[in-house]
């Protein structure tokens, strides 16, 4: 189980301090979204989220089948567009819906790869923890606690 706290003090904005393990990262919102642009945005944590998990499947991939791959570079966007500019969306996806949120993400691999192995990266990318887990549409269980000054 991953434990991670989310740290806000009012008085700084948007700036959150944020804990996972010894390891610690600023996230705030950029100066047009009214914060002070000190660390990745929420959405830039999602992205690095998936775009790492997707480099770190490949590369268990890669050294498995000893493919001569000798860079993965991952690029991710997000966006709200309108359901008839998704080329690649399903019917459930779109169904009811004017907007949807979409991410697109470009992998790049760098090394002599058959079009049968693109396509084989292309399916393990699917397959990494974190794209199962945004298509699995999870559970997320809501809790406040007061704590009194």
């Amino acid at each position: 189980m991953n434990d991670v706290r989310v740290k806000l003090n009012l008085n700084e904005g948007f700036r959150s301090t944020i804990t996972a393990g010894n390891h610690t990262l600023i996230a705030d919102e950029p100066v047009s979204a009214g914060g002070k642009n000190a660390g990745l945005s929420p959405y830039d944590l999602l992205l690095s989220a998936l775009g790492a998990c997707t480099a770190m499947t490949l590369r268990l991939y890669i050294e498995r089948k000893k493919l001569p791959i000798t860079d993965v570079e991952v690029v991710l966007t997000f966006d709200r567009i309108h359901v008839d500019d998704c080329e690649s969306c399903t019917a459930e996806e779109t169904e009811g819906k004017k907007e949807i949120q979409h991410i697109s993400r470009l992998i790049y691999v760098t090394g002599d790869v058959t079009e049968e192995q693109r396509e084989r990266l292309l399916y393990i990318a699917g397959r990494c923890p974190v794209h199962i887990t945004l298509h699995s549409n999870p559970h997320v269980e809501d809790v406040v606690i007061v704590k009194k000054n």
